[in-house]
């Protein structure tokens, strides 16, 4: 795997408006799975730790419902722009959204929510070697070239393939090939671009599964699939599971905040936060069940951006980490041990103030209090301390 020297980015195209599938908006936006189809096609962009930023091409009139929608959900999506009347006029406004930061761009098609993150990270590999990179498959059909209705020629198939999308260049590559294109024939892709400038473009093995959506026939497949895939990986048991512990002492002047919720209470906890142990813990769980470190990595207390900041922000950073990866939380079981104060009246409050943060129902989110029975700091009255358990899939 070549590793980039530089941003990767992702121009995701959304542009169509799908007509031939029908109904009353385009087909990128149409349910599949429970999920727009857009939405498919993002997480393995985002879950990829080759890719730094996305930007995303709809319809101008979609933008709003994207940015609502997609930036709470996926946080390397930072920039929707509106696409243009055809294909290329689309991608144009996507690389116009991009900067000389930006060292490698992939574009895709919003319609192939198939591709998978390895597929992804082949092309970009490739693209850092040489600079220009496809997927594609090879054609198992025989090809006959056709002119007023009779066939002129077969080609040897052995050497004919069928382009997929991400396709990846060097920015300075696309950039000079998209200048050249304003003068020539709208091409279906930006590789054909890239082949008239005389510019090698490399192939990289895509996958059968990996189609673009353009009827119904092609979109009641892809919900057989993705159905399929979600049975497997449960048949697979690719359950996730972390456990979090945290502990703080107490602190005079100070307000007590327990799972976002604040405590009536004399003293309150210390620390660079507002110090909730209870989510501190969750947050920890939360990061080892999803293998992405722990909270003094990602939230540093020398970092004055979280000093005094609530831990219900934190939380809400950490979901979107793990959405991001594709991973969906599916249980929290969390436990407070505290001498004092009296927590069973604040239970309920805390439960829904955590399932609230993390967009889940009050069911997949268990807060249970207890005391250490008057031994050791707690019993003393020196600290509280929470443990948690994560569960992701």
């Amino acid at each position: 795997m070549n590793v980039p020297d530089g941003r990767v980015t992702a121009i995701i195209a959304a542009g169509g408006q799908g007509t031939r599938m029908g109904g009353d908006m385009p087909k990128q936006f149409a349910p599949l799975v429970g999920k727009p189809m857009l939405w498919h096609t993002l997480i393995p962009f985002s879950g990829s730790e080759l890719i730094d930023r996305i930007v995303l091409v709809v319809p101008e009139r979609y933008i709003d419902l994207c940015r609502e929608r997609f930036y709470t959900e996926f946080s390397k999506l930072d920039t929707v722009v509106a696409a243009g009347l055809e294909r290329h006029h689309s991608v144009l406004a996507g690389f116009r959204a991009t900067s000389a930061e930006d060292r490698y761009l992939l574009i895709h098609d919003g319609a192939r929510p198939l591709v998978s993150r390895a597929l992804i990270e082949k092309v970009v590999s490739e693209t850092v070697s040489s600079g220009a990179a496809i997927a594609a498959t090879r054609t198992k059909e025989t090809i006959k070239v056709e002119e007023n209705g009779s066939i002129t020629t077969t080609p040897d198939r052995n050497r004919l393939w069928c382009a997929q999308t991400p396709q990846g260049f060097r920015r300075d590559i696309l950039h000079r090939a998209i200048e050249a294109g304003q003068q020539v024939t709208l091409p279906t892709d930006e590789s054909t671009l890239v082949e008239r400038l005389g510019i090698a473009v490399r192939l990289v093995e895509g996958e059968e599964t990996n189609i673009k959506i353009t009827t119904t026939t092609d979109m009641q497949w892809a919900e057989w699939t993705l159905q399929r895939m979600g049975e497997m990986s449960l048949q697979e048991n690719r359950l996730r599971v972390g456990t979090g512990y945290d502990v703080h002492r107490f602190e005079e002047g100070r307000h007590l905040v327990l799972g976002g919720v604040s405590i009536p209470w004399h003293q309150g906890l210390a620390g660079h936060s507002d110090a909730d142990v209870l989510i501190h813990a969750i947050i920890d769980a939360l990061l080892g069940a999803a293998r992405l470190g722990d909270i003094g990595r990602l939230f540093p207390d020398t970092d004055p951006e979280f000093a005094g900041i609530s831990s219900i922000i934190l939380l809400r950073r950490v979901k979107g980490r793990l959405d991001d990866r594709g991973l969906r939380i599916a249980n929290i079981d969390a436990v407070i041990i505290a001498e004092q104060p009296k927590l069973a009246p604040y239970i309920l409050q805390m439960e829904e103030a955590l399932a609230t943060a993390l967009t889940l129902s009050a069911d997949h989110v268990s807060v249970k209090a207890t005391t250490s029975e008057q031994l050791g700091f707690v019993g003393r009255g020196e600290g509280i301390v929470a443990q948690a358990v994560a569960i992701v899939t």
